[in-house]
């Protein structure tokens, strides 16, 4: 079974266009960070974005995560795989391409789970980027065991009344819509009990109480772009029909959110791919620059032991990713579901936010004092590189699925059946006649 990354000609040739982009047109946005964090610097920040967003689309990438018939260009995730690589290296890079979290994967959720004028009311502003979106559902007492989610929807005749306590609800605070994961059930099995409701986010009962500061950026303030909100639901009224999915969305919270959070786990690792990079150049740069005790520190082989190293974990980081994007298409094709790669999919999460993490670490390291400073962009991405271990499912969350998954090929033997005194009884008993045959001649 042969993987094969190779793209045509004709995308490789968008893949050129894209790092050419990225470096010229969009990383130098981040110079200037600052200046877009007031509304009025948003609203220059957005005149100088649109006419890129319209070279984006002229180029026919834009929103490349969806098929064609539902607004998107069918990429797959192994191509993907390779326009994320580009853009991870900045924030800033998704977004203007259309395909930024967590409005490409509410998109995703709706083009798959919800009904045609959810598609039509939600979905298609999404694409147009005239709307955004949050996707509401981790809550301070429920977190890696969604099972212990607790926010509520009742039916009242043709309304849903939702009440609870979420956080971390990203871009609520700017979003115009939350897609909110609520329970509706009390079964036996608690995978049935949930569901999704869209939630227009000036509904009355919402309560956006702040934006929680974080380690990436302990400076937020509530309602600029990218925060983590924490709401109170308080007898939220929304119509019955806004459940996605429909009547038969009740009770599929979970499947949809699998269906969700699978493309968008593999989605963040293509990203790390291009942030690792970033970091691994500066740490090349540095050691080719750098003159102490006597030599260049490229010359150091403790400095040469972090390259190598470095790169190795980047590659296998990278094979790894566009092996489960393969295996993503793969499925796809067949009709399957995305579950089916989640030891590929659990891989990458916990592998990719190691390396990220480690391979910027090493470039703070050789930086020294100037790696610590905010003169350079490493010690934002080191922070920000920290989250990657939690969101999307913590590590060991993801480890824990590779495990049972991969023991599943195994099963108990004692003795063990590389048991050599056991392998020799059966050997002696398997060649007994030639064995006769060589005591004869002997």
């Amino acid at each position: 079974m042969a993987w094969d990354f190779e793209t045509e000609p004709e995308f490789e040739a968008k893949l050129a266009w894209m790092r050419t982009f990225v470096r010229d047109e969009i990383i130098p946005l981040e110079a200037l960070a600052d200046k877009w964090r007031t509304p009025e610097g948003r609203k220059v920040f957005a005149n100088i974005a649109a006419p890129l967003k319209e070279e984006v689309k002229r180029q026919g990438l834009w929103a490349a995560h969806l098929p064609p018939d539902m607004g998107g260009q069918g990429f797959g995730q192994v191509k993907l795989g390779l326009m994320h690589e580009i853009l991870g290296q900045t924030p800033y890079g998704p977004g203007i391409f259309g395909n930024q979290a967590p409005d490409s994967g509410n998109a995703e959720l709706i083009a798959v789970g919800g009904t045609a004028a959810q598609r039509e009311q939600w979905m298609q502003p999404l694409l147009d980027g005239k709307y955004r979106s949050c996707f509401s559902m981790t809550e301070p007492g429920a977190g890696a065991d969604p099972t212990l989610l607790t926010t509520s929807a009742m039916r009242d005749g043709d309304e849903w009344v939702i009440n609870g306590h979420k956080w971390f609800s990203s871009n609520a605070s700017i979003a115009d819509f939350l897609i909110v994961m609520v329970k509706t059930g009390d079964y036996e099995m608690p995978y049935k009990n949930y569901s999704m409701i869209i939630v227009p986010t000036d509904t009355p009962g919402v309560n956006i109480i702040r934006d929680v500061p974080t380690m990436g950026e302990p400076d937020h303030k509530t309602g600029e772009p990218g925060g983590h909100a924490e709401i109170i639901y308080d007898n939220v009224r929304v119509p019955f029909e806004n459940i996605v999915g429909g009547e038969e969305g009740i009770g599929q919270g979970f499947a949809l959110a699998q269906k969700r959070l699978g493309p968008g786990r593999i989605h963040h690792a293509m990203r790390w791919l291009g942030q690792s990079r970033r970091a691994f150049d500066l740490l090349c740069e540095r050691a080719l620059t750098r003159y102490a005790h006597g030599s260049i520190l490229a010359e150091k082989q403790m400095v040469q032991d972090w390259i190598a190293q470095s790169y190795a974990e980047m590659q296998a980081a990278r094979l790894l990713t566009l092996q489960a994007a393969w295996k993503m298409d793969q499925l796809h094709a067949a009709g399957k579901h995305y579950s089916d790669a989640r030891v590929e999919i659990g891989v990458i999460k916990f592998w990719g936010a190691k390396v990220l993490h480690d391979v910027i670490d090493r470039a703070i390291q050789i930086h020294g004092s100037l790696g610590y400073t905010t003169d350079l962009p490493l010690e934002g991405m080191y922070r920000a590189a920290r989250a990657a271990r939690i969101y999307d499912g913590p590590d060991e969350v993801h480890k824990v699925t590779v495990a049972r998954q991969v023991l599943k090929g195994y099963r108990p033997s004692d003795p063990s059946i590389e048991h050599l005194p056991t392998r020799r009884a059966a050997a002696l008993e398997k060649f007994a006649d030639y064995l006769d045959e060589l005591a004869v001649n002997e």
